[in-house]
């Protein structure tokens, strides 16, 4: 029954009682607006709430509706099978009502609201909502600051989400979008812009900071009205137009835009400082536009690198950020996240593909100029241009300005470091490098000394050099030289791979590093911290006369006091037990007090991240080092410990999980000693009713699979698990190879026993797997099937009933003529029912003259024109050819005994038999059946046909089939 406006009460208490401390006055509530949501008129009732005059003052309600608003546009707006859509008319009625509430007061209700209407544009727009944007566009002409402020948030939202629909048509709507819009958004901006700009000016003169109060709010409005306005400026160039890298056209309004846009930046930038004390609402925004201004750059950049590339464009562009980067005004250093912006702007532009010198010609005379061409010549006219701004005494300076500026630790990271290590670590090292400074100045190093690596190479050694004679090792107090001694190390560790030309590693840590590590001064850790990074980025140029030293050194740098140092060594020790180069008669003796010290540091260690990488180390130790057995006693406790402390930590118990796998594998028929740990924790990682096992899933099948194959028995606690795979099948065949294995290894390690305790469950697995897989799944399955039939062929076919009877359906349906893959499926199952066929032939029989198995195939439009096992040695004669060699012996093997089966049918195809045991080899055998049963074949006159096949055999064989021995020759 439809909800009408005399429901709008009973809804309005609903909604206020649901926000009830009261959960006896709450949960009832909740529950009757799960009743109604699913009712016509229900959203109808919420737009009333949330629109009336009389209730802007509840706020909490109306939000609230906007909240069950917003979720029934997710279930009942798109017409589904499984629940009743809102009707034609009431989306008519809701898309009509929206657009006439546009002035909304509240910040939160409006953002919602432009959600909602995003939402139900992807779905109708423009077919059934197509006046959207002419209608918003309409009341932009005459809107006021707030209504024409939530205007552009609806634009904002709705532009975005259309973005994201890829199909060709829906992109071609977008771009019809865009021409409509982009004028006027764009006229608007440039307006708005010149107005906050005079307005700031006059703010910047005021002596008090309530001056012109009267006009701060609407003067903020306008400024985030602009902001939005940017926003969708940036969609539509970035969405509304084809790449220009792929198409090669250029994009007009990127020449036209970004030039205006950098000028924006360069204006407000000064009034970050002037307004940072008086006006810090407007200082909030100054940071929040400038930064927001070159990521819009930057995006232009990444989608239309070549437009960008214009001499209007880019070279200014990058001769600011140049400028910032390498002498910024003082107040920009503390500008943080716009240095970062800056800063990615230029690593962008460095790496760009677009941009790269192109050195290949064109052929001469050639008169039309291809796509690529035109890319090349492009690229060059670029590259070209940024040589002429990157000359090498810039680029020198740039170097020098990201290492003994950026690179230098800061008063608060010392501070940091001291103080909360663990999380220093972290934040350095683990953080995304375009959200603090020191990380992106160290990727844009990288890409810098990339791209020119011949020239900053000298340089980079010589600043090292420097900083290393200013510095001694015997240097223990905190002093700028220090800190650029450690900025130095910093930048010889990210460029190992270009350095090592330039600088020898040996003699370096056999001089400077090595002392570093003998001084223990708690000072220390900022430079030990730095050699850990060292030793662990140079690994690949650690020579063996080096690699001892180098074990030791990280292993006494697992030991420091400060977990920062701890732990980068941590990292280090990984990549080198990790290399390919990896010592392990060198590391053996270390491996005692390397474990030790990393159960040690579990212990110390707070944050997840740290925990995890410590388990990590742990478990590439034991993957790559074999001598494990002596500790075993110690990582089952060490395991247990970390498992119990885990709960609801999936990632660090997916750290676990490998490592006892690691640890299995090691262990190898060893590992029993082990399992009153470890099968506990496997049942955790596979048990489908565990709240992680979304996570542990993957992980906990591997462990599955490695405790089988390496159990020197079935153990009874293993033996209760399988029932697990059923579960795991059921829910999805994601882990399908793994669990294959898994099948296998209790086939032939659980034998008789688990059959008998399982066998309902195996021919469940196998019946949801068959018929319900792709091509490559069933590859997979089948020598599952196979192995189970070998094993026990007289009690696995009759179980598995419905699984050969779907093996059939595939031997004798068709279209696999053009599909290998269908081939091989095809081959693989009739070599599965030739092997029945061998060692339970009776079974076969019965099984093919089952109705129920006529059923199917009828139900299946598959055409039997006679016996379906006759059918089969049809299949078995046409799919040799895609067969192994195992699955030709047994279709070899079936043939002959289909000869003894007394069938007149099989006469006629004698011939065929007798060639395919020519070209496979089981001709032997055949003969010798054929000497039994030729004379009952006498009275279907068939003695000709055999004998014109004996005897003329060789007349049309391939010059392969004909250098087998003569068919007579062996009688």
């Amino acid at each position: 029954m439809a909800l009408s406006a005399s429901d709008l009460g009973t809804i309005y208490s609903l909604l206020t009682n649901s926000m009830s401390g009261d959960e006896s006055v709450r949960k009832p509530a909740e529950a009757a607006l799960s009743q109604f949501e699913s009712r016509p008129g229900f959203c109808s009732c919420l737009m009333e709430v949330i629109t009336a005059a009389d209730l802007a003052s509840q706020v909490d309600v109306r939000l609230l509706a906007s909240v069950y608003f917003k979720n029934s546009i997710n279930r009942y707006w798109r017409n589904r099978r499984d629940s009743a859509a809102i009707s034609s008319e009431e989306k008519n009625h809701l898309r009509q009502k929206l657009l006439s509430h546009l002035r909304e007061e509240n910040d939160k209700i409006a953002g919602l609201l432009a959600v909602l209407i995003s939402k139900i544009a992807r779905l109708d727009y423009p077919r059934e909502w197509p006046e959207l944007f002419s209608v918003l566009a309409n009341k932009l002409q005459s809107a006021d600051v707030l209504t024409s402020h939530r205007i552009f948030l609806i634009l904002f939202r709705t532009l975005k989400e259309l973005s994201t629909k890829r199909l060709t048509v829906d992109q071609r709507n977008y771009a019809e979008i865009t021409s409509h819009l982009f004028g006027y958004s764009w006229g608007l901006w440039q307006s708005d812009v010149q107005a906050i700009l005079n307005s700031f000016s006059t703010l910047a003169q005021s002596y008090t900071s309530n001056a012109l109060e009267q006009r701060h709010d609407e003067l903020y409005l306008m400024s985030e009205r602009w902001l939005l306005c940017l926003k969708i400026i940036r969609q539509l160039i970035i969405s509304g137009f084809p790449s220009d890298s792929k198409c090669v056209q250029e994009v007009q309004p990127v020449k036209e835009v970004s030039p205006i846009l950098l000028k924006a930046i360069q204006s407000f930038l000064p009034y970050y400082s002037s307004f940072q004390k008086g006006h810090p609402k407007f200082w909030d925004f100054i940071k929040r536009a400038c930064t927001k201004l070159m990521k819009v750059l930057v995006t232009i950049q990444g989608r239309h690198p070549y437009s960008f590339g214009d001499k209007s464009v880019l070279p200014p562009v990058m001769d600011f950020c140049l400028n910032k980067i390498t002498d910024p005004d003082p107040y920009i250093l503390s500008f943080e996240q716009f240095l970062i912006q800056c800063m990615v702007m230029v690593k962008c532009v460095l790496e760009c593909k677009e941009y790269k010198l192109n050195l290949t010609g064109r052929v001469m005379d050639e008169s039309v100029i291809t796509v690529e061409q035109m890319k090349k010549n492009i690229s060059n006219a670029v590259g070209g241009v940024l040589t002429s701004l990157l000359p090498s005494e810039r680029i020198i300076h740039l170097c020098n300005v990201l290492i003994r500026r950026y690179f230098v630790l800061t008063a608060s990271d010392l501070e940091e470091l001291y103080q909360n290590p663990e999380s220093f670590h972290h934040e350095q090292d683990m953080v995304q490098w375009t959200e603090k400074l020191r990380p992106c100045a160290e990727a844009l190093y990288i890409v810098l000394f990339e791209n020119h690596s011949q020239l900053l190479g000298p340089i980079v050694v010589s600043i090292l050099q420097e900083a290393m004679n200013a510095c001694p090792t015997s240097v223990t107090e905190i002093t700028p030289g220090l800190l650029l001694k450690d900025a130095a190390y910093g930048a010889a560790a990210y460029v190992y791979y270009e350095l090592s030309n330039y600088l020898s590693f040996k003699d370096w840590f056999n001089g400077a590093l090595s002392l570093e590590l003998s001084n223990d001064h708690p000072n220390m850790c900022v430079i030990h911290r730095k050699v850990a990074l060292i030793l662990g980025q140079w690994v690949s140029e650690i020579k063996a006369d080096t690699k001892r030293p180098v074990y030791c050194s990280l292993i006494r740098l697992l030991q420091d006091k400060n977990l920062s140092v701890k732990l980068a060594a941590c990292r280090s020790l990984c990549l080198h037990v990790e290399d390919a180069n990896f010592s392990e008669q060198e590391f053996l003796d270390l491996l005692p007090i390397c474990f030790d010290s990393c159960f040690k540091l579990v212990e110390e260690v707070q944050e997840f991240d740290s925990k995890v990488q410590v388990l990590n180390l742990i478990s590439v130790l034991i993957g790559h080092v074999h001598e494990i057995v002596p500790f075993a006693n110690k990582l089952v406790q060490f395991f247990q410990k970390v498992w119990e402390e885990a709960s609801g930590e999936s990632l660090l118990q997916i750290q676990l999980l490998i490592a006892l796998r690691n640890f299995v594998v090691e262990l190898g028929y060893q590992s029993p000693t082990c399992y009153n740990v470890l099968l506990p924790i496997l049942h955790g990682g596979i048990d489908i009713n565990s709240p992680d096992i979304l996570n542990l899933l993957e992980d906990g099948m591997l462990l599955w699979e490695a405790t089988l194959s390496h159990a020197p028995a079935m153990e009874p606690r293993l033996l209760a698990y399988f029932p697990c795979l059923v579960e795991i099948m059921e829910r999805s065949f994601d882990h399908l190879q793994v669990a294959v294995n898994i099948m296998e290894d209790y086939i032939i390690l659980g034998g008789t026993e688990f059959l008998r305790m399982h066998a309902s469950s195996v021919a469940k697995v196998l019946d949801l797997i068959v018929g319900n897989v792709n091509d490559r799944g069933l590859l997979s399955t089948l020598p599952i099937i196979d192995i189970l039939v070998q094993c026990f062929p007289a009690e696995v076919p009759p179980l598995i009933s419905s699984t050969l009877q779907k093996l059939i359906m595939i031997c004798l349906s068709g279209r696999d003529d053009f599909e290998p893959s269908k081939a091989a499926v095809k081959a693989s199952a009739a070599a599965i029912l030739a092997r029945i066929l061998v060692m339970n032939t009776n079974y076969l029989a019965q099984l093919t003259a089952e109705p129920s198995l006529s059923l199917l195939l009828q139900q299946a439009d598959i055409p039997i024109e006679e016996n379906i096992l006759l059918c089969l040695v049809d299949i078995w004669l046409d799919k040799i050819d895609n067969a192994s060699s195992d699955q030709k012996k047994t279709f070899g093997l079936a043939l002959s005994i289909i000869l003894t089966l007394r069938l007149p049918q099989v006469v006629d195809k004698l011939d065929q038999i007798l060639r395919c045991s020519f070209k496979f080899e089981f001709w032997y055998h055949l003969l010798q059946l054929l000497s039994m049963t030729y004379t009952r074949f006498m009275s279907f006159n068939s003695c000709s046909v055999c004998t014109s096949v004996i005897l003329g055999a060789n007349d049309d064989l391939t010059e392969e089939e004909s250098r087998l021995p003569p068919l007579y020759n062996p009688i």
